[in-house]
């Protein structure tokens, strides 16, 4: 199957290009808008990307069935249906006094919705900025000859508003107090007398990217299979971030992917898994102890990746944190082996920090937010950056297998939390 993505001033123009290249076969997949990149982005025009598919002829079955990606979309919709009506049974036969979440949701609406205003946000930060400063002129009549001696204080007092702006701008996006105020204090160290706002807010902007740096993905193994371990507390969408990568590096890379899950305690989340594996055609396996991991791993030992989902857990839980670390380094001594810590975008910061010390004990880890279709700050994903000293890796804002996933983006993240709540 191939799978490619193509990009126009419209849909119209962007499928011609498919279409051109691919031929009238393609199956359109997804639409979205797109915004170019870079730091002056919202000056250029917003850009229509389709995705398409189009099977290869050696790959096309004598009756017409769904692709895999087609299959996972209708099991997904499936699950979420069935979901959505046990909820509403339940809500209306015995309201729960604590509603837990699970790792299917109601469908939120997309990422892209919160960021085609992103750009709008940045600009209206400076207009905000100089709607003050224009208040403050406005009721400061003092003599010309005052005024002209105190220019230079007013320009400080201009900058020193401009920068208040920017830090509460930041914790009011949930940005910890002592973060915001150690960005702002090292922008300040290279901002000269009179420079313009528009320059500190690059600078600023500049820093913040710096300090989340780039991506860090599922990279593969120099020498057999690439062991992933996902671990994390319970609710927080694992074994549906799980699916989403497992999908993406079948049918988008072409690697060979053995999907396991240690999470005996949760027999839904199995079999959710279970269903995955099928319509991908990977193989899956069910893990009770540390030896079967290595069981798997000589048993898959020409595949290039095996995904273990471990079982989710309160970090207080010290029995199943002992599991979890015998299970994570189960094949160190014989395989390349990398762990995910997933967790929620919409956890409070405290509980963050604790999850996060409580695995550290464990092992290094890369980060994977989810939910971010489920709050409008996300300080925290640059507060565990710096906290952690970790790599973010994949972030996830809905519930649609395989979509509703992606790369870490810094400069999106960043001007969301310049850019202040909706």
């Amino acid at each position: 199957m191939i799978i490619k993505k193509f990009q126009g001033k419209t849909e119209s123009e962007a499928t011609e290009a498919a279409k051109k290249e691919l031929g009238n076969a393609v199956v359109i997949m997804n639409v979205r808008s797109v915004k170019k990149k870079g730091f002056l982005s919202f000056l250029k025009s917003p850009q229509v990307e389709v995705t398409v598919a189009l099977e290869e002829e050696s790959e096309k079955p004598k009756a017409p069935t769904m692709t895999a990606l087609e299959q996972l979309a209708a099991k997904q919709k499936e699950i979420n249906e069935k979901r959505v009506d046990e909820s509403e049974t339940k809500m209306v036969n015995n309201p729960p006094v604590n509603m837990v979440k699970n790792d299917i949701i109601m469908e939120e609406p997309k990422q892209d919705s919160k960021q085609d205003s992103l750009e709008e946000k940045i600009d209206s930060l400076e207009n905000l900025l100089k709607k003050k400063l224009e208040d403050t002129q406005q009721t400061s009549s003092k003599p010309d000859g005052q005024a002209n001696d105190e220019k230079n204080d007013d320009e400080n007092d201009d900058t020193l508003k401009f920068t208040k702006l920017l830090y509460n701008m930041m914790v009011d996006n949930e940005v910890h107090e002592k973060y915001a105020g150690a960005i702002i204090e090292e922008a300040q160290k290279t901002n000269k007398p009179g420079m313009p706002f528009d320059y500190m807010l690059t600078n600023i902007y500049q820093k913040m990217i710096l300090k989340f740096g780039n991506p860090a993905v599922i990279s593969p193994s120099t020498k057999g299979p690439k062991v992933v371990y996902f671990v994390g507390p319970t609710g927080v969408g694992k074994t549906t971030t799980i699916a989403k990568i497992a999908s993406k590096l079948c049918v988008e890379d072409k690697k060979k992917v053995a999907l396991l899950t240690a999470d005996t305690y949760r027999i839904a989340a199995a079999e959710q898994l279970r269903t995955y594996a099928n319509i991908l055609e990977v193989p899956f396996r069910i893990i009770y102890s540390a030896a079967e991991i290595e069981q798997a791993y000589e048993e898959f030992h020409d595949y290039d990746y095996i995904l273990v989902d471990t079982a989710g857990h309160s970090h207080h839980n010290e029995e199943q944190k002992n599991n979890t670390n015998i299970m994570i380094h189960a094949v160190d001594d014989i395989a390349q082996t990398e762990v995910y810590l997933v967790l929620s975008a919409t956890t409070k910061y405290r509980d963050l920090t604790s999850i996060a010390d409580t695995y550290k004990e464990m092992s290094d880890y890369k980060i994977i937010f989810t939910k971010l279709d489920e709050t409008t700050a996300l300080g925290n994903l640059l507060n565990l950056r710096l906290y952690t000293g970790f790599e973010l890796s994949y972030v996830t804002y809905g519930q649609n297998v395989p979509d509703d996933i992606d790369k870490f983006n810094p400069q999106t993240t960043v001007k969301n939390i310049l850019g202040g709540r909706q």
